[in-house]
């Protein structure tokens, strides 16, 4: 099953995670620190750990893309779309100034006391807004597979995705290109002039 982010309403994201996020005007930090991962989570296609380990400095606004340290340090950039980018804008203008604390340092996602945001706690996070928008269990990595299948379903190019994904490995990317067979035959007939 593949998920996307933008579906979920504002009520759907309000109704809280870590810190039972109700809505209220204290809970705005929370609802923005939760949007801001979703959307990071889905517009990226990173792990979870990566995006726990974002520090403030490794997003690049003018690019739009975010410096990611993956598996056996690995370096790579990744780009993000406009709706993690208006995440983004009001997390670091509204909720990461309301969260930060003396451990806080320059970790991009704060837990609810101002440390870096745990990945146990992220996952949490997930899972409390899947079940809140009536969803079956999904796991920060079904965010990061919907990513995926949707750049493989949109074109993208196959080694492209391998690059966002940080796959050492093209065989650990293709698990994601379960096209349906319609499918192939629809782009087969539309492409080849022997159809």
């Amino acid at each position: 099953m593949t998920v996307d982010p933008a579906d979920a309403s504002e009520a759907d994201l309000a109704t809280g995670t870590d810190g039972a996020a109700t809505g209220g005007a204290a809970d705005e930090p929370i609802l923005l620190r939760d949007r801001v991962l979703l959307e990071l989570l889905y517009g990226t296609g990173v792990r979870i750990s990566e995006a726990c380990g974002l520090n403030v400095s490794d997003v690049d606004h003018g690019r739009r893309v975010v410096r990611v340290l993956g598996k056996g340090g690995r370096e790579r950039a990744v780009p993000y779309g406009v709706p993690a980018q208006r995440a983004l804008d009001e997390w670091l203008r509204r909720g990461r100034p309301a969260l930060v604390a003396t451990g806080s340092g320059p970790a991009l996602l704060l837990g609810a006391r101002g440390g870096r945001l745990n990945p146990t706690t992220a996952r949490r996070i997930v899972a409390g807004y899947a079940e809140a928008a009536g969803l079956p269990r999904i796991s920060p990595h079904a965010l990061r597979h919907s990513a995926a299948t949707h750049l493989l379903e949109g074109g993208a190019d196959l080694r492209a995705v391998q690059e966002l994904l940080g796959h050492s490995s093209l065989a650990s990317t293709q698990i994601y290109t379960h096209v349906s067979v319609e499918r192939l035959r629809a782009a087969y007939r539309q492409a080849h002039p022997r159809a």
